[in-house]
């Protein structure tokens, strides 16, 4: 029996230097009750920003359906908030992110994630780098994509709201085009007067003042024809907390990023 019990540590040992804690359900070595789990992690890096990565661990596990602590999905967070500012590179055209982004994937997996999402919408203009790393990340706009069908709203007009640099540069336009809809974005003005500084505003706390100006382009966009309208900033949901105006669907990228991990874990 001591034999048996120092093999099956030798074999956990062996499988956390490997990185392969990654089984998406529990299973054991068992032998006279002797039992060794290994499970997978839901890594989850943040800190793009605080409040949004918070909002979604909130999010997670209001969603998850369970009876029992055990059946809650094993996460960690990498918080980072020192990672530089996404929009401003991505408007400038550098890379400065970059090295933030690939440690805070390096360091869940070595911690046994093999599963990541990222709630910052525009560090997944680098998503297309992130394969160096050898572990599944789910990408932002795909997951919205999976909520708008839920919603049955498979084609068509969508509006799609975000910062500055996810806008100008297309990150939702690029991808949801070639799937079939038609994306409008509010204009320059609104972008300027209203969602921006929604978007600080909501950084800074002001949670109150922000509705005000994000209620303006949400209405916008539904009287040039939005079926739907994507919230793809995970600053937004944390001031729009509605998931309908006007019998229109809001679609926010931190629900569909829960509920996208949640299938990934219910698939397996």
């Amino acid at each position: 029996m001591k034999k048996y019990k120092l093999l099956c540590w030798l074999h956990l040992l062996f499988c956390l230097i490997k990185n392969e804690t990654t089984q998406r359900h529990s299973y054991c070595h068992s032998h006279n009750n002797f039992i060794v789990y290994i499970m997978k992690r839901l890594g989850i890096l943040g800190g793009m920003g605080p409040a949004a990565s918070a909002e979604y661990v909130v999010r997670l596990i209001q969603q998850t359906p369970a009876s029992c602590d055990q059946e809650h999905i094993p996460f960690v967070l990498w918080s980072n908030p020192q990672i530089p500012d996404r929009s401003i590179s991505m408007r400038n055209g550098d890379d400065k992110p970059l090295p933030f982004l690939l440690e805070g994937l390096r360091g869940l997996k070595s911690a046994g994630c093999d599963l990541i999402v990222i709630p910052c919408n525009t560090a997944h203009f680098w998503f297309h780098e992130f394969s160096k790393i050898n572990v599944q990340v789910i990408h932002i706009v795909d997951s919205v994509a999976d909520a708008l069908q839920d919603v049955a709203v498979n084609e068509g007009t969508i509006g799609i709201m975000g910062t500055q640099a996810t806008v100008e540069l297309g990150l939702y336009q690029y991808r949801l085009n070639k799937q079939g809809w038609n994306c409008i974005t509010p204009d320059r003005s609104e972008m300027e007067f209203f969602v921006q500084p929604a978007i600080d505003l909501i950084k800074a706390g002001k949670i109150v003042e922000s509705q005000i100006l994000l209620m303006k382009v949400i209405h916008s966009l539904i009287d040039r024809g939005a079926k739907a309208v994507v919230l793809g900033c995970t600053e937004l949901p944390l001031s729009i907390r509605i998931d309908k105006e006007n019998g229109i669907p809001l679609i926010n990228s931190i629900d569909s990023l829960v509920k996208s991990a949640i299938k990934q874990f219910k698939r397996n």
